[in-house]
């Protein structure tokens, strides 16, 4: 017959809190530069702009019509994602003082 622990001998309570939070701009610039964070947003950011990209110029890219402006429209579909995915990163660790 298996009896149950009660709550309390059943150990700690799970950490909720998060272990890349920040409270100063060093340490949102840690949580940022975090090797599986920087993946991630990376990642997001490569998708992202690759199919705003595809949406916005794949008819200038095909008649190719590349310049100058071209590029730097390409560059900011994908620096924009990239800086979104960080603005929630940042968003979700902020640790409140």
């Amino acid at each position: 017959m298996m009896t149950e622990l009660p709550p309390s001998a059943a150990g700690p309570p799970p950490d909720t809190t998060p272990r890349d939070g920040w409270t100063t701009w060093r340490e949102a610039l840690g949580v940022v530069l975090a090797p599986h964070h920087l993946r991630a947003t990376l990642a997001a950011a490569a998708i992202v702009g690759t199919l705003l990209l595809v949406i916005n110029q794949l008819d200038t890219v095909l008649k190719g019509q590349i310049g100058l402006v071209l590029l730097f429209k390409a560059v900011l579909h994908y620096i924009v994602p990239f800086l979104v995915s960080n603005y929630g990163l940042l968003a979700a660790t902020r640790r409140r003082r």
